[in-house]
C-alpha cells in the first residue's frame, strides 16, 4: 500500500479523482479501511499540480456521503431483521435496542460527529438508519461532516506535498484513541442503563 501511494503522482490524473472518491466510498461500506491516509496521499498531488484541491475536494466529499446513506440504508430496510436474526456479534442480542434508542435520541449530533469517529463510521450510519432519522437531515448533516473532515485532510496533503507521509502515524493514533473512546462511552452507557434497571427491579 505504501508504495502504491507514493507513486500516486506518476498516475493519470482521472484516477487520482477515482482512487480518492472510491476509497472514500469504500470505507464506510467495508471498515476498516485507510480512507484518511490515502486522501491526504492524493492531496500531495496537488502541490505538483496533478490534481485541483476543488475537485478532489468536492468528489471525495460526495463520495464519503454517498457511502454513509449507503449504509443508512441497509440499517434502515435490513437493520432490524439481522438483529433477529442474530447477525450482529459486536453487540449482544439484548442490547442493541438500547444502542438504537441512544441513536433515535443523539442521532443527528453523531451524524455530524461521524467523520471524526475514524473507526466507527460504517457502524454510526448503519444505526442511524436503523433508528429511521430523516433521510434528508441525514444527508445534509453528513455532508457537513464529510466536507468539514476531508477539507481538513486535504489541506494538509497539499501542504506538506512529498512530506505527506509524516501524517500518517498521527491519524492511525487518533483513530486509535477516538475507537477506544467510542468503546468505552458505550460500555460506560450500557453498563448504567443496565444497573439503573436491577436497582429498579430490586425495588419492586
Amino acid at each position: 500500500m505504501e508504495s502504491f501511494l507514493h507513486n500516486l503522482s506518476s498516475f493519470n490524473p482521472l484516477w487520482i479523482y477515482c482512487i480518492a472518491a472510491g476509497v472514500a466510498y469504500i470505507e464506510n461500506i467495508f471498515p476498516p479501511f485507510p480512507s484518511d491516509v490515502v486522501l491526504v496521499a492524493t492531496a500531495s498531488t496537488i502541490a505538483l499540480g496533478k490534481v485541483n484541491f476543488g475537485i478532489l475536494f468536492i468528489g471525495s466529499t460526495v463520495a464519503s456521503t454517498a457511502g454513509f446513506i449507503t449504509m443508512y440504508g441497509v440499517g434502515k430496510w435490513f437493520g432490524a431483521r439481522m438483529v433477529e436474526s442474530r447477525k450482529i456479534k459486536f453487540l449482544p442480542y439484548e442490547q442493541i435496542y438500547i444502542v438504537e434508542g441512544w441513536f433515535k435520541k443523539y442521532g443527528y449530533g453523531i451524524v455530524v460527529a461521524n467523520r471524526f469517529l475514524s473507526g466507527t463510521r460504517a457502524v454510526v450510519s448503519f444505526f442511524v438508519g436503523m433508528s429511521q432519522l430523516s433521510l434528508w437531515k441525514t444527508i445534509l448533516l453528513s455532508l457537513v461532516s464529510s466536507a468539514a473532515w476531508n477539507f481538513l485532510l486535504i489541506f494538509a496533503g497539499k501542504s506538506l506535498g512529498d512530506n505527506w507521509h509524516h501524517i500518517q502515524y498521527y491519524l492511525e493514533a487518533y483513530g486509535k484513541i477516538i475507537t477506544v473512546v467510542v468503546v468505552i462511552a458505550i460500555v460506560i452507557y450500557l453498563s448504567k442503563w443496565i444497573y439503573t434497571n436491577a436497582r429498579q427491579k430490586k425495588d419492586k
